[in-house]
Formats: C-alpha cells, sequence, structure tokens
C-alpha cells in the first residue's frame, strides 16, 4: 500500500552526485523542518471527513435531479484535478455514461466559443447540472462560463429558481465574488478551505464532489492522502521520500538541467500528469525569491506518456540537449494483464510476444527507455503505485504536493503565490474594458500593436 521511489539511477557521472546529494541532506533537513513547523492546510485534508460528508450530501441532491451530464465549469487547479480523477480512475466517462446510470462528467477548461458551442449543441442544458468552481469567484474564465450556461438554462426551464438549482457553487467559504452571488441569489454552496490554493485542492470539494457524483472511491482518495501525509511526517528525514525527490531534482535544477520530464507508463496516468505540471510550474517557476531579490528561477515540467512518446520524444531524450531530468510514474501491476494469443506466433514479428501479455510489454518498453537514457547519462527516478486505484492516486496528489513545498523550500522561493498568473489575469480584465484598468489596456495596446511588430501572412 505505499509508494516506492527508486532514486538509483537519478546521478549519472555528468552533474551532481550521490555524494553531492548527501552533502546536500542538512539543507534539505531544513526545508523539511521549516514545513512542518507551519503545515500548510492542505496537508491534512486526507482527514476532512467533514468536506467529505458535505460532498455526498450535495451529490445525493444533485443525482436526485437524475442529471444525464454533470459539467464543471472552471480552469487551472479547479479543472486538472478533475480531469485527472477521471483519466485515472474513470476513463471512458466522458464518452460513455457509467453503466449505473450516473450522470456521464465533462470538464469544460475552457472559454474556446467554438468548443463551448459544440458542447451546448451535444446536450441538453436542462439535463445537466453544473459545479462552477472559482476559489476567488473572481476567476474570468469561469465567470463567462456562468454567465453562459446559467443563461441557456433559464431559457430552457424558463425559470431563474428552476436554474438555480442546477448549480453548485464550489468557492471560498467567507469571501469573494462567487460567495456573494450565491448568498444574494440563493445558490446551493461548498467550501474551498481559505488557506488552500487551487493547484493544491483537488482533495477538498474542488475535486470530492466530482468523485461522489461518478461513483469514485473519495473516502479512499483520502485515506491513501492521509497515509502518504502521516508517513512522510513520522519517518526521518533521511527516509523522507518526498524530500529525496524534491532535492534531486532541485540540485539538477541548479546543475543545469531545468527540464523535469513526468513520464508515467500507463494512458490512465496521462492526466495526472497534467494536473502535476501545473503544480510544478505554478509553484515554483519565480521572478523574486521569498526574501524579494529577483531571481528569475524554475524548472520547467514537461509530460510525456509511456510507451506512446516514445515514438514521438525519445529521440530528442536521448541525444539531445542534457538539460533534463526525468521521473517514470508506473503501475506495479495493471488491473488487466491482456495475455496476447499466439496464433501468427511463427512470424518473426510476433515471436517476441509468444506467451506474453500488454503488462509485460509495457513494463519492458519502460525498462528498456529507463535503461537506455541511464546509458546515454541522463539521470532518471522512478516512482511506482501498487496499483491504480483511488487510494494510490491520492497517494500520488499528496506526494507530489509535499515534494512541491519541499522544493520550494529549497530554491528559496514561496510555492503558493503566483503573481505571473495574476498579472496575466489584470492585463486580461484591462483588455476587457473593467473600470479602472483604462490606462493598462492603453500600454498593452501599444505594446502589442507597436512599429515595432512584425507581421507575415500566406
Amino acid at each position: 500500500m505505499a509508494l516506492k521511489l527508486d532514486l538509483g539511477g537519478c546521478f549519472p557521472e555528468a552533474g551532481p552526485s550521490r555524494e553531492d546529494f548527501l552533502a546536500a541532506m542538512p539543507r534539505a533537513k531544513a526545508a523539511r523542518e521549516s514545513h512542518l513547523s507551519h503545515p500548510p492546510d492542505w496537508r491534512g485534508l486526507g482527514g476532512r471527513t467533514d468536506l467529505l460528508e458535505a460532498c455526498r450530501e450535495r451529490a445525493a441532491v444533485i443525482l436526485e435531479q437524475e442529471p444525464e451530464t454533470f459539467v464543471i465549469l472552471g480552469i487551472g487547479g479547479s479543472a486538472l484535478g478533475n480531469s485527472a480523477l477521471l483519466g485515472a480512475l474513470a476513463p471512458f466517462s466522458q464518452e460513455w455514461a457509467p453503466a449505473d446510470g450516473r450522470p456521464r462528467v465533462v470538464v469544460l477548461d475552457t472559454v474556446d466559443p467554438d468548443w463551448l458551442k459544440g458542447f451546448l449543441d451535444s446536450v441538453e442544458v436542462d439535463r445537466c447540472h453544473f459545479n462552477v468552481i472559482s476559489k476567488s469567484g473572481g476567476t474570468l474564465e469561469t465567470a463567462a462560463q456562468f454567465l453562459l450556461f446559467h443563461d441557456a438554462v433559464e431559457k430552457a426551464l424558463g425559470s431563474r429558481e428552476e436554474a438555480r438549482s442546477r448549480f453548485t457553487m464550489t468557492t471560498d467559504p467567507e469571501g469573494g465574488h462567487l460567495r456573494a452571488l450565491a448568498e444574494e441569489q440563493g445558490f446551493a454552496t461548498l467550501p474551498i478551505p481559505s488557506e488552500v490554493g487551487g493547484r493544491f485542492s483537488v482533495l477538498t470539494p474542488v475535486g470530492l464532489l466530482m468523485a461522489e457524483v461518478a461513483g469514485l472511491d473519495a473516502g479512499s482518495l483520502l485515506e491513501g492522502a492521509a497515509k502518504t501525509a502521516d508517513s512522510l511526517r513520522e519517518c526521518a528525514p533521511e527516509e523522507d521520500a518526498a524530500l529525496a525527490w524534491a532535492l534531486a531534482h532541485v540540485l539538477h535544477l541548479e546543475a543545469g538541467r531545468p527540464l523535469h520530464v513526468h513520464f508515467p507508463y500507463g494512458h490512465r496516468l496521462r492526466l495526472l500528469a497534467d494536473w502535476f505540471l501545473q503544480l510544478w510550474a505554478e509553484s515554483l517557476g519565480k521572478k523574486e525569491d521569498a526574501d524579494g531579490k529577483v531571481v528569475h528561477v524554475g524548472p520547467t515540467p514537461v509530460r510525456a506518456v509511456g510507451p506512446t512518446d516514445q515514438h514521438s520524444q525519445f529521440q530528442l531524450y536521448m541525444e539531445g540537449p542534457d538539460d533534463k531530468v526525468f521521473t517514470f510514474v508506473r503501475v506495479e501491476k495493471p488491473d488487466w494483464d491482456g495475455f496476447l494469443p499466439s496464433p501468427f506466433a511463427d512470424i518473426p514479428a510476433f515471436e517476441a510476444l509468444r506467451g506474453q501479455d500488454l503488462g509485460d510489454l509495457m513494463e519492458a518498453e519502460r525498462r528498456g527507455t529507463e535503461a537506455a537514457l541511464r546509458e546515454a547519462g541522463r539521470p532518471c527516478a522512478v516512482l511506482e503505485l501498487c496499483k491504480l486505484d483511488a487510494f494510490h492516486v491520492g497517494q500520488y496528489f499528496m506526494f507530489f504536493e509535499i515534494a512541491t513545498a519541499y522544493a520550494g523550500g529549497l530554491m528559496g522561493v514561496n510555492p503558493y503565490d503566483q503573481p505571473g498568473v495574476e498579472a496575466g489575469k489584470l492585463a486580461a480584465l484591462a483588455l476587457m474594458g473593467a473600470k479602472g484598468h483604462e490606462s493598462r489596456a492603453e500600454e498593452i495596446s501599444s505594446l502589442l500593436g507597436g512599429e515595432e511588430s512584425l507581421r507575415f501572412s500566406c
């Protein structure tokens, strides 16, 4: 039931050595001690049965409506965790409704008008329930989605009161625009704990409500997260797997390997990797360190999915610049082996598959990829999940959240803010004509349409 981490291939000849890793352990211990002395609220989410119970109660009300489609309206951390859960635990629920009659789940993490028009054309909005997710309540994309779908539902049902029952607002428990709207208009709400930021929120009602509606095992999800949080807190610093993984990656970053390739082997793991990309990039890519000094630091996470991306990216990884660290994520045993029959075993192309199964093939490809990279002097780590279920997905979430917090401490940056993201949001508000942003809109128009621009057409 434990995650297993192997850093044996993480220290090739070029770059930081095992000796460097051990010498840096006092620095890592200090980062860990600082984190544990003031643990963030998200670290205890595995024990928040009150949040789980609130989601179960709300899910029961939603299911009584017998919706055909449960729709997530949100972007970034409000959407990626839900997509990761679906991809790992219910990979076909967006294409086909589950057999037990539960609604299919769709995550709409965009304001692309063509995409949203296609969705509107493909569903009956009066047979949908919408979960509007925004911690601040001021996310422009989520606000736009809500206005669009609320109008469509109200027109379909002919009543604002009826339309209100088809929405749930998941937001800050006390403040923010969405909370104010919900209280004024009477929308049902679920809380995102005040001190839990968006990219750390999948184990709050952000992800738990969807899990309950879709019939996923939300209780086991929290149990897995709690086990990992407890295990990492109680172990010695030298045995802290998240600390070791974070330290190895920070050392490689400092040695000139800024690209961190998250390489899950298994198609159901691919959206977990997308969730990790936001967590690692948004938490650690910073202009200033914790003391306000301009440093412009941060790793660039990259997703590769095995074995698919062996056939698209691997040439670069093997023979391109030595600027990458690889983390393979594997499942010890797939749910289904996929034994391969052998009616054509005499044909050379099929000979190696005699008596094999798909699980053997995928693991052989993973091990072969790891071996080739290690022989080429490329650093590789391996994280293993015993199986792919809700408990182990909860472990995965908590492991990388804690590792990210440790990495922030090692790098001397605040892993919980995102000033660069806020700058982009303010620019978008200015361009949309928001009051008080007129001068910024003029600056942006001048910047984007200046005489120095080079334009071509073909």
